[in-house]
């Protein structure tokens, strides 16, 4: 039987510490840090993580919600999305993760963009609802 993601890189403990890497990165971010205004980073990683743990096949079951609703309110480019990717990158280098083992998360964590990304602001305001708080965060002219 082969390896599951999970196994291969080590279960939670690198999971946990990818993910405090990266998320010390996000917070600190000049345009990525205000989509996570009032919510608590250690909840956000630990989201994170278990999210991250159950698709890469370990025994964690993730309770929160599907990323499209999860993000649903919130404007994310497909700019935003390659900075979000590039801290990534950088925090599993970071870790010590092989290219395999970082190719192999990468495109676990991609495979989502499609319920993320969207496409203009035209298509964003027709798919939230009219009462919802929405988020959009213009790039910061100065950083």
């Amino acid at each position: 039987m082969k390896q599951s993601l999970f196994d291969a890189v080590g279960g939670l403990p690198t999971l946990q510490k990818v993910h405090k890497l990266f998320y010390d990165k996000v917070y600190a971010h000049y345009w990525l840090k205000h989509f996570f205004n009032g919510h608590s980073q250690q909840s956000i990683e630990n989201r994170q993580t278990s999210f991250m743990a159950e698709k890469m096949g370990g025994p964690v079951k993730y309770m929160g919600k599907h990323p499209k609703m999860a993000h649903r309110h919130m404007y994310i480019t497909q700019e935003l999305f390659e900075l979000r990717r590039e801290l990534l990158k950088e925090s599993l280098k970071e870790a010590d993760l092989t290219d395999e083992l970082m190719e192999r998360w990468l495109r676990i964590d991609s495979a989502f963009m499609g319920q993320i990304v969207k496409e203009s602001i035209e298509s964003f305001y027709k798919t939230t609802w009219k009462y919802e708080k929405r988020i959009i965060i213009p790039k910061p002219k100065h950083h």
